[in-house]
């Protein structure tokens, strides 16, 4: 049997914390007079913590030294992970453990590529963590997608080449840094969106067995 390497994203494909990254943002930009919306937060999707920053000091024409913009970001993160002291199992989003479980009957190489550096933590809380034989995540990279920094390690260490690998991504910057890295890309998300994607499902509760069959023969 062929042996493939299915590289996740976290945030938005296994588990939803984009709400609490949201709220997490709200405070920081409610504190400096910054008007931060939903659609605003498009803005950070798949995006670094700093770029993130940027992005929303930008929204209010902010300037700010680097000591401030330290402070801030640690406040984020520390909002943030206020709010994922309660997660477990059922923030995990519809039909990905199916997936997981399916992959590993399968005998398949299992990774993660997130930028968040909270990654660890999260799959621990959600019971995933020993689903993945890799975890690549912004602790291990220096370059944010749309590089593909992430995932290019990730297949380094299941020792897969790019073109045996398989991205599911939720983010236009996901999708772009798997094609650049010669991976197969598989958007979870609006078609309107992730147009760039090989494949594009709504959810994983699209995705059958056969499709993952095709993927490992391919």
């Amino acid at each position: 049997m062929n042996t493939k390497a299915f590289i996740f994203d976290l945030d938005g494909v296994i588990v939803d914390t984009a709400k609490y990254h949201y709220l997490a943002w709200l405070k920081i930009a409610n504190q400096l007079g910054i008007e931060f919306t939903h659609e605003h937060n498009e803005l950070l999707k798949g995006v670094s913590r700093v770029r993130s920053l940027d992005i929303i000091l930008g929204l209010g024409r902010v300037e700010a030294s680097q000591e401030d913009k330290n402070k801030w970001l640690f406040e984020k993160n520390e909002n943030y992970l206020s709010y994922l002291v309660d997660m477990d199992e059922s923030e995990i989003l519809p039909g990905v453990m199916p997936v997981l479980k399916y992959l590993k009957e399968k005998n398949q190489l299992i990774a993660l590529g997130s930028a968040s550096k909270n990654a660890r933590p999260i799959l621990e809380k959600t019971g995933t963590l020993e689903y993945f034989d890799a975890i690549v995540d912004g602790n291990d990279v220096s370059n944010a997608k749309p590089d593909p920094e992430v995932f290019l390690l990730a297949a380094k260490l299941l020792n897969t080449k790019p073109e045996d690998s398989i991205v599911f991504e939720d983010s236009v910057a996901g999708i772009q840094a798997a094609n650049i890295g010669g991976m197969m890309s598989v958007g979870i998300g609006e078609a309107s969106t992730l147009h760039e994607a090989k494949y594009i499902f709504k959810d994983f509760t699209h995705i059958d067995k056969s499709f993952i069959d095709d993927l490992i023969k391919g």
